[in-house]
């Protein structure tokens, strides 16, 4: 089973190169599952139910998010109905949604995919290490190939993250910080790992933001109301090969292409 996960996509330019660009990575990479981080989907902040379903139209199969799931208030009785949009699995109990999905491809295997997020620098939610074991309890005997994203601040949360659910699961992959890492590797028990799959979107931003506001922010301290930049967009993201027999990692490559 190949899989392409998307990175962070930002607002419209990062909408606008994966419809531009995802039948070609589908194609050359032979991919049979896509999923992609949608919480800066809507300019930036957050995701709304058309947006969700014109990344469903695009070829997605899920959509995680992130610590910006609530930006559109309307998405959050959208998550309740369409179970493929998932919000990281440790908020707190009562919220809506959930923090896992299963999908399953063209030829009838089953991926599951988990969403977490790390509290360094972070929203408090409850323990994201914790929250995985439940959530991997919750999956057993439902498939081996399981996803894990990380959406998180800190490198060594997420590391950590990779390491704690090494040989348990067929690949952790980070979200959240917009810019992707060449550590890409399979772990000695067989889980794939890349700290940041990026972001897909503007080329010349501040992941992602027009440059001058925040710069802007930096100088003064003063709020300042951030716009999703324009321009040249790239497509980021990795495929992961899954065995599916095992769950195991066979591959991770990482994507990165420019429109």
């Amino acid at each position: 089973m190949n899989v392409f996960f998307i990175g962070d996509i930002m607002g419209e330019p990062g909408r606008r190169v994966l419809l531009k660009l995802l039948p070609k990575v589908i194609r050359d990479f032979q991919v049979d599952v896509v999923i992609g981080n949608g919480e800066n989907a809507a300019g930036g902040f957050g995701i709304t139910p058309d947006i969700a379903e014109e990344l469903f139209d695009f070829g997605l199969s899920a959509i995680t998010l992130g610590n910006h799931a609530w930006d559109k208030k309307e998405a959050l009785e959208y998550m309740e109905k369409d179970a493929r949009v998932i919000r990281p699995a440790n908020y707190p109990d009562g919220v809506p949604g959930k923090g896992t999905c299963v999908v399953e491809t063209a030829q009838g295997e089953r991926l599951a995919v988990v969403q977490l997020m790390g509290r360094v620098f972070m929203p408090i939610v409850d323990c994201p290490f914790r929250v995985a074991e439940r959530e991997l309890t919750r999956l057993e005997g439902i498939t081996r190939s399981i996803l894990v994203d990380i959406h998180a601040e800190a490198t060594s949360e997420k590391m950590a993250m990779g390491y704690f659910l090494d040989g348990k699961v067929s690949a952790v992959v980070g979200t959240h910080t917009h810019v992707q890492t060449a550590d890409e590797q399979i772990l000695p028990k067989g889980t794939g790992y890349m700290t940041d799959l990026g972001m897909t979107g503007p080329v010349h931003s501040v992941i992602g933001m027009k440059p001058q506001g925040v710069i802007q922010k930096f100088l003064t301290q003063v709020p300042r109301r951030f716009e999703v930049a324009q321009g040249p967009s790239v497509l980021s993201g990795a495929i992961i090969g899954i065995d599916s027999g095992t769950g195991k990692a066979t591959a991770l490559h990482r994507v990165r292409i420019h429109e």
